[in-house]
């Protein structure tokens, strides 16, 4: 008989808040029994008035009173009921929302009650078998965001339409007309669509990644290609400008040629006239003293030896010819700097050929006057 006492008093005679033996034992208007100050500090930290046993709601906070026939069975049956020791809740950690000294690590919370409890403050819910129905989820942490706003209830739904989660309240108030699922529901439809976007994620970032590849490639093919037109067009322009330096000292050859042969054609005319200017001094001189002989014989026999006049050679219609070059080689190069120009313009416009077009340049002689040109031509 002792020992049913015993069993009885240590299953029936604890608080199932700090699970110790009672202690100024009171109870709730539905019956519960808890220490009145493990109670008081349940409600205290609480924005409701719920039994933590049966999780009723009261409307305002019952006036407790003491429960004398179990404080009675406390004071004759009563033995401390040991707790096993578990670890304190360190930071980071969800901590137990029952313990009333030193609080402890949650190891489960409960989604009826919104409590959080350690190992020893959850034992109601393992031996219990209303509490047994309780879904209890790993520690977490704020359980009161669970709750409905609007009518204090448990958010246990889920709205499709305006995609947040509601209680069943809401389903007749502001969500009436809406479909709504359970939450464990949508979060299935929800983790198989993370999981069809974790499975494409990888392929995604793989096509960017090829896609990167393929514009740096192209960047270092347009290096490339930029490199090499600017070989060309630096071996172009090198062979342009030794081509224009030779034409330049051919035509300054030709000219000096031509500048040496019109002065040695002046040099001979001016020979020529010169002579003819002495010999006609002579003849004038003999002539005047002829003209002052009085003798007759002699003046027969010296006018006999003397000379003809030499032949008319038409001096005046004879003229040295500068040769006239009229600016042939200004206007070949001005051609070809409007080529080059209008090259330059079309590829700074974007609008450039394949490839930058290569000219070999070479001085033709035109056949009537005898004028240097610049022939500009592709090079095969």
């Amino acid at each position: 008989m002792a020992s049913a006492n015993t069993s009885w008093s240590e299953e029936n005679l604890s608080c199932t808040i700090c699970l110790d033996v009672f202690n100024s034992p009171v109870s709730t208007p539905c019956g519960h029994n808890f220490c009145r100050t493990c109670i008081n500090h349940f409600w205290d930290e609480k924005l409701e008035y719920k039994c933590p046993l049966c999780n009723e709601l009261f409307l305002t906070r019952p006036d407790l009173r003491v429960n004398i026939l179990l404080s009675e069975m406390v004071d004759r049956f009563g033995m401390p009921v040991r707790v096993n020791e578990q670890p304190c809740v360190e930071p980071g950690e969800v901590p137990c929302d029952v313990c009333t000294g030193t609080q402890l690590k949650a190891v489960k919370s409960c989604l009826v009650c919104l409590i959080s409890y350690c190992q020893t403050h959850l034992e109601p819910h393992q031996r219990v078998t209303v509490l047994k129905k309780h879904p209890l989820v790993e520690p977490i942490d704020r359980l009161e965001d669970r709750m409905c706003e609007k009518h204090d209830r448990i958010l246990e739904l889920f709205c499709k339409k305006e995609q947040v989660c509601v209680c069943l309240l809401c389903t007749v108030t502001d969500h009436k007309s809406h479909s709504v699922v359970p939450l464990k529901e949508e979060y299935e439809v929800k983790t198989a669509q993370l999981g069809k976007i974790e499975a494409e994620v990888p392929q995604r970032i793989q096509e960017r990644k090829l896609k990167i590849k393929e514009v740096k490639d192209t960047v270092e093919l347009s290096k490339k290609d930029a490199d090499k037109e600017m070989a060309e067009a630096r071996q172009a322009l090198t062979a342009l400008i030794g081509c224009v330096e030779k034409c330049l000292n051919d035509f300054n050859q030709m000219v000096k040629e031509r500048r040496k042969s019109t002065e040695k054609q002046a040099e001979d005319l001016i020979k020529g006239l010169e002579q003819e200017v002495v010999d006609l001094t002579k003849r004038m001189s003999t002539v005047k003293q002829l003209l002052h002989t009085e003798d007759h014989l002699h003046f027969l026999k010296a006018f006999r030896s003397l000379k003809n006049p030499p032949p008319d050679r038409f001096w005046l219609t004879l003229a040295v010819r500068p040769p006239s070059y009229k600016g042939a080689l200004g206007k070949s190069l001005d051609q070809l700097e409007e080529t080059l120009n209008m090259e330059m313009k079309k590829l700074r416009s974007g609008d450039e050929p394949k490839r930058v077009q290569k000219h070999k340049v070479h001085v033709a002689t035109e056949s009537r006057t005898a004028h240097p040109r610049f022939v500009m031509s592709d090079w095969s």
